[in-house]
């Protein structure tokens, strides 16, 4: 994964009670954004920001293995710092020294990158002031989102689609890390 493989960084700090919402909202929208099949959208309110979706049970299943995961390990852990990776990728041939075909490598194309810290709120007026703060980075994690895929860069980082069958014609990986550690 060199340098030119795009990466972007979203950094959420939430607490226990927003947790699964959030990332759960944030890896629809990143979905949203990134699958290129045929797409049934749907929508998710979370602290009253309008977030983007998929609605297909594969794509749920994993969005849902993958935030329980993270909710796991910030469960058992002493670490609350975690992130989520989502990794693009494309199917290439792989070659030997002598260029002798060797089947196939998935080769990454962009990384988006979900970092979170975990916050415990003292009373109920600092919880107030975060769910706000929270629903501003909401916000403006859905406007980089929106502004990388649409900019020179994040159109020109997508590979050429040759399997318009099915939601994702692009291998797809999730890493979920607390603690600089994989989980799940």
């Amino acid at each position: 994964m060199g340098d030119s493989l795009p990466t972007i960084i979203i950094d959420l700090i939430l607490d226990r009670s927003t947790i699964k919402e959030v990332l759960h909202g944030m890896l629809h929208a990143i979905l949203f954004h990134r699958l290129f099949g045929t797409v049934k959208p749907q929508t998710f309110e979370v602290l009253d920001v309008t977030m983007p979706g998929v609605s297909d049970s594969e794509m749920e299943q994993l969005v849902n293995e993958k935030v329980e995961a993270f909710w796991r390990g910030i469960e058992i852990g002493f670490d609350k710092r975690g992130q989520i990776n989502v990794f693009f990728s494309e199917k290439r041939p792989k070659k030997s020294w002598f260029q002798v075909y060797m089947g196939e490598e998935d080769v990454p194309w962009e990384k988006w990158v979900i970092n979170v810290e975990l916050k415990q709120c003292k009373d109920e007026r600092e919880r107030q002031v975060f769910k706000r703060e929270l629903a501003n980075t909401l916000t403006k994690s859905l406007q980089i989102m929106l502004a990388h895929t649409v900019s020179e860069r994040g159109r020109i980082a997508v590979p050429l689609i040759t399997d318009a069958g099915s939601i994702s014609p692009f291998p797809l990986r999730m890493v979920v890390k607390v603690g600089g550690v994989e989980v799940g």
